[in-house]
């Protein structure tokens, strides 16, 4: 199982970026699909879900600003950021439940891309 992710990049604040993370593998059906990020010298911290039956959950901080969603027949999911502030600077990791074809239920991670906020 492969997960890849792409969009992040520098933005000024108040700008937007979307986020994409596709998986790919051996899969027999995906849970949840989730993204994290990681700022310097902070812990990993959740950003927002979006489960199997599409209901979605956001971290305080970017309700309002931010909209996970999920494309099944592509195995994606998506993180679109509007508002941007300085403060959502970190690498952004997505993490998805995959139930595999021959190697069970497991978390996967894709490798974290990096986005910038200048103020």
């Amino acid at each position: 199982v492969h997960l890849v992710e792409s969009g992040g990049g520098l933005v000024q604040a108040g700008g937007s970026l979307r986020l994409s993370c596709a998986v790919s593998g051996l899969i027999s059906s995906i849970n949840t699909m989730a993204w994290y990020r990681q700022a310097p010298g902070k812990q990993r911290e959740l950003v927002a879900t979006v489960d199997s039956g599409l209901t979605t959950n956001y971290a305080d901080v970017v309700k309002g600003r931010f909209s996970i969603s999920r494309d099944n027949a592509k195995n994606a999911v998506y993180l679109q950021m509007n508002s941007l502030k300085p403060e959502d600077t970190a690498v952004y990791y997505c993490s998805v439940d995959i139930q595999t074809i021959f190697a069970g239920r497991n978390d996967y991670w894709g490798q974290g891309t990096q986005v910038t906020v200048s103020s």
